[in-house]
């Protein structure tokens, strides 16, 4: 009975301390400016998916307990954390959430408010998702304007970034990337170019040292008066990445991630199998070669292809700074075998103010060890092909292997791509450091004095070794071992004076001047060599006596080191009058021991003014923000080789023996001395609109812009004879780049239980060649019988590398291609730049679910498939080699040439579902685990296309005498679907 009445109590007890504990908290909310209430403002317990809104009085209830964190939120507005310390907690909130974020600009930050040039802004949260391997990835699809093309589907492949299209010939036309204020020189920091007989491969992506893990915001600087304080590296936009510190990674404590993914090839060739091979014979009336075999050779090289990804990291932080260390380790497969990427990457940051604040040290160092396992897939094989382009025309019937086990290789030009893959060894090791110290000196209150000191250093080596036993022109009964390194060091020196000044309530100033000193020097080396005892590729690579000791052996040397200085000096000047009137103005004068004395520097100066109309007053209601842009401004460009202006010399007709030992050989000249060489520059006019609504609900830009650039550096073919083949020049020509920008964000559904957010943008480019009186050729074709032809031309009046080509019009009734503009090359009124880029992203969240999809797209723009014509062709099936399934049906003779024409250039327009991830947070309420966020994300889960090739979104570098191409395909490394599982934890 005792016991009964005790279970009794305890429950009574138990119930009162529960109605005791779980108290009702209520309040209202209001504008902390106008302190009008605030209809359907979010209030929600942190950690769980409790939650409420205001009425339409402006008041809440919710049950909560004692040192509950409440969350108030609305949308417009900055949110604020409570704790619950009694039962009324009546909250003021201020606006402008989405313009108070803070933006990086070069040497400072401000105000998203007070941006007065084109920045496009990106937080972690606005990240692209799943095994992505370089920070570039992160932001493709996100920013208007900015077309990111990755050249293949290769893990840690190059990859083409264009703000606001092309602007330049022959110079880079990469933006400038700033990590944590250090400008990065922009060059090939990995050894991947390499020169064989199976042709040449281009080099990694320069990003792919950096762990986008450790980013915590990217913004975009688009327009001149945005980029010009970075003077003759703004002409192609700057790329500004700030890392996490401590105090971002939360209050203190550990993060852990992990991620398993599976890569399988988004699309292959519908090439003929035995069957259909061989029926092709009849249709041709050709005997084919039967090996008895049905071997699909494309199948042979692919795999499903397994990634896993780690990253841990520890930050802290109190009222005298921050520290962050992390750690990432990815081992990702790519979907060819034998290929992949292997990267430990390590990084700390860290700052420390001493002398009562006045003084602040900050550290970033970050090392990465990157190993990149190449297969021999090239951008301009022979008529034998590379690698991917032996699995697509070799006889299906054939095995893979003969009796005796050694491999089926009936020729050199028949290769064996299994035998090419298993013969071979091809990687390329890479160390990189780059280390970033700063002192931040406050000398009054409004003064501040900042040195910057860094280095980045890499050192990069590329071994290539083909077995003697391949069946391949120039390697059969020789080998052949190729080692190429790269090594790079980077040192910069700045100094600025900042100056912070509130003249009255309504006037305030912000100015900066200030020195930078940066030195690059840039080493490469390069070693090719044939003849070895061994036909083990590994022994050659790792074992230099293998090296056959006879008079044939064949030895061919080039060795560079280069140095160039870069001294600058800029200013910058923002003004703002009553928080309604703002201007801006820049100047960098550069200095570069590319040019000579007499134009070594180049001046580049901005001015911008952005009007507030909002503070006005005279707007309706419904705006939440209204400003108006306006920006001018020159940028430079100086991305030619080192010291193009002198003459420059070098040993030629000298011999290497097997021993080292080197013969004297003769010093000729091999460039012209060109001192009148100039800055190419950039002239840009920026007109653009900030728009808000419903407190920011829907908020977004408007951008036109007009890009003009002139004094074009191109490398100009020298008449013969003499010193060199080529010479740099400045030629009369305009590159104009027009086009309006469009972003839009819209927060549908903003409750505690669901959330709909969409951001989208499209943007329009149009790109055309002026006053240019001379003609350049480029988009090298390559295959059989193509020696020599091209598919794009440079010309007046005419988009960059527009296409060149005869004008196809079917096959007539003999299969003979029809050319009814005549056997001559034409503009045929395509370009391969796309003219609009699109974007599109949704977030769904339901409690602690969450789903996020990211599309993207670029149009009104053309891919010439060189694959096609190269392999897939009537002359080509007839002629023993295998081909497509379409080639049998589409009436064409196997006599006919396949000539360079329209017939191979197809529509690159495309829709990519580039991202979707499923994810659910969870916030368990113990003192070890903060939150646990799970997830599932898929990339490249499908693409809308006309092109009938691998995949639309390709740049295969086919330049032609030093003049790049664009939109050509040959051979492609392929794209993989990837699917990921992965898990967050903070601790």
């Amino acid at each position: 009975m005792n016991g009964k009445i005790l279970k009794i109590f305890l429950i009574l007890a138990s119930m009162l301390t529960y109605t005791y504990v779980q108290a009702q908290v209520s309040g209202t909310i209001t504008d902390a400016e106008t302190g009008e209430i605030l209809i359907g403002a979010n209030i929600l317990i942190k950690g769980s998916s409790t939650g409420t809104v205001t009425d339409f009085d402006g008041r809440y209830s919710i049950d909560a307990q004692p040192g509950d964190i409440l969350i108030f939120s609305y949308t417009g507005y900055t949110s604020q954390e409570i704790a619950v310390d009694g039962n009324v907690i009546d909250i003021q909130l201020a606006s402008g959430s989405e313009l108070e974020e803070i933006v990086i600009v070069g040497y400072g930050s401000v105000k998203k408010s007070d941006l007065t040039g084109a920045v496009t802004a990106l937080k972690s949260d606005d990240f692209n998702t799943g095994m992505v391997t370089s920070s570039d990835e992160l932001m493709q699809g996100r920013a208007a304007g900015v077309q990111i093309t990755t050249s293949s589907g290769e893990p840690g492949a190059a990859t083409n970034i264009r703000i606001r299209g092309t602007s330049s010939v022959s110079s880079s036309n990469r933006p400038l990337y700033v990590i944590d204020g250090f400008p990065l020189s922009g060059n090939d920091a990995s050894s991947g170019t390499s020169k064989t007989e199976l042709g040449e491969a281009g080099s990694r992506n320069p990003l792919n040292f950096f762990n986008p893990a450790d980013i915590e915001s990217i913004d975009i600087l688009k327009d001149a008066s945005a980029t010009a304080i970075y003077g003759s590296r703004g002409a192609n936009g700057v790329v500004i990445i700030k890392t996490k510190t401590g105090a971002g990674s939360g209050y203190g404590g550990f993060e852990y991630g992990y991620s398993l993914g599976i890569s399988q090839a988004s699309s292959t060739y519908d090439l003929l199998d035995r069957e259909g091979y061989l029926s092709a014979a009849a249709t041709y009336n050709t005997q084919f070669s039967d090996g008895g075999a049905d071997t699909d050779w494309q199948n042979e090289l692919l795999r499903t292809a397994y990634s896993q990804n780690h990253y841990l990291a520890y930050g802290n932080s109190d009222e005298k700074g921050n520290y962050r260390f992390s750690f990432g380790y990815l081992d990702q497969q790519g979907v060819v075998k034998e290929s992949g990427l292997e990267r430990y990457t390590v990084r700390f940051n860290g700052n420390r103010k001493i002398w009562e604040e006045r003084l602040i040290f900050s550290s970033q160092i970050a090392l990465a060890s990157i190993l990149d396992d190449n297969v021999p897939i090239t951008d301009n094989s022979g008529a034998n092909g590379d690698l991917l382009a032996a699995a697509y025309i070799l006889n299906p019937t054939l095995p893979i292997k003969k009796e005796d086990d050694t491999y089926n290789q009936l020729g050199t030009d028949q290769i064996n791509p299994v035998a090419l893959l298993n013969l071979s060894n091809d990687y390329t090791n890479t160390l990189k450091v780059i280390g970033n110290f700063s002192a931040d000196l406050k000398i009054t209150d409004d003064l501040n004095f900042k040195i910057v000191g860094g280095i980045d250093r890499s050192i990069s080596t590329r071994k290539q070794a083909y077995s003697k036993d391949l069946f391949i022109l120039g390697l059969q009964d020789q080998g052949a071992l190729f080692t190429g390194e790269i090594e790079e060091n980077n040192k910069l020196f700045e100094s600025y004076f900042t100056y912070n000044k509130d003249f009255t309530s309504k006037i305030t100033f912000n100015g900066l001047l200030g020195y930078s000193f940066q030195e690059y020097n840039y080493i490469t080396k390069q070693h090719l060599s044939k003849g070895f005892r061994t036909s083990d590729p590994d022994l050659m690579i790792n074992n230099a006596a293998a090296w056959d000791n006879v008079d044939g052996n064949v030895v061919n040397v080039n060795s560079s080191n280069e140095t160039d200085q870069l001294q600058s000096f800029f200013g910058r000047a923002n003004l703002s009058f009553d928080g309604k009137y703002l201007f801006t103005a820049t100047l960098r004068a550069d200095g570069s021991t590319r040019f000579a004395k007499a134009n070594r520097y180049g001046y580049f100066p901005s001015i911008a003014f952005k009007w507030r109309l909002l503070e006005e007053g005279f707007l309706p209601n419904a705006f939440s923000d209204l400003s108006l842009r306006l920006g001018y401004g020159l940028t430079g460009n100086q991305s030619i080789p080192h010291n193009i202006y002198q003459v420059r010399q070098r040993y030629e007709d000298y011999e290497i023996n097997a021993a080292g030992d080197v013969s004297e050989g003769e010093l000729v000249n091999i460039s012209f001395s060109n001192p009148d060489l100039k800055w190419e520059s950039t002239l840009q006019y920026n007109l653009g609109i900030d728009y808000g609504f419903q407190n920011n609900r829907i908020f977004g830009s408007i951008d036109y812009y007009y890009k003009q650039t002139n004094d074009l550096l191109i490398k100009v073919i020298a008449a013969q004879p003499a010193a060199s083949e080529f010479v740099w020049r400045n030629i009369d020509g305009d590159i104009i780049n027009s086009g309006v920008e469009f972003a839009i964000n819209y927060i549908i559904i903003d409750q505690p239980d669901f959330e709909w957010d969409i951001n989208a943008n499209v943007a329009y480019n149009d790109n055309l060649v002026k006053n240019y009186n001379g003609i350049l050729n480029t988009g090298e074709i390559s295959g059989q019988g193509l020696t020599g032809a091209f598919a794009q031309r440079i010309a007046n009046d005419q988009p960059l590398y527009s296409y060149f080509l005869r004008v196809f019009d079917g096959f007539d009734n003999e299969g003979q291609s029809i050319y009814p503009n005549g056997d001559v090359q034409e503009f045929v009124g395509k370009r391969p730049l796309p003219k609009y880029l699109a974007g599109l992203s949704n977030t769904w969240r339901y409690k602690n679910l969450s789903l996020k999809l990211g599309f993207t797209g670029q149009f009104g723009h053309y891919i010439y498939n060189n694959t096609a014509n190269a392999l897939f062709t009537a002359g080509s099936l007839a002629g023993g080699r295998n081909s497509t399934t379409d080639v049998v049906t589409n009436g064409e003779s196997k006599t006919n040439a396949p000539d360079v024409s329209t017939r191979f250039l197809e529509k690159g327009d495309f829709v990519r579902l580039q991202n979707l991830t499923l994810s659910y947070l969870w916030q368990p309420k113990t003192d070890y685990i903060e939150r646990i966020n799970l997830y599932a994300t898929g990339q490249n889960l499908f693409v809308i296309t006309k092109y009938t090739g691998l995949d639309p979104e390709v740049d295969t570098n086919k330049a032609l005498e030093g003049i790049p191409s664009a939109g050509i395909d040959y051979t492609s490394y392929p794209r993989a679907t990837t699917y990921s599982i992965g898990v967050n934890i903070s601790f």
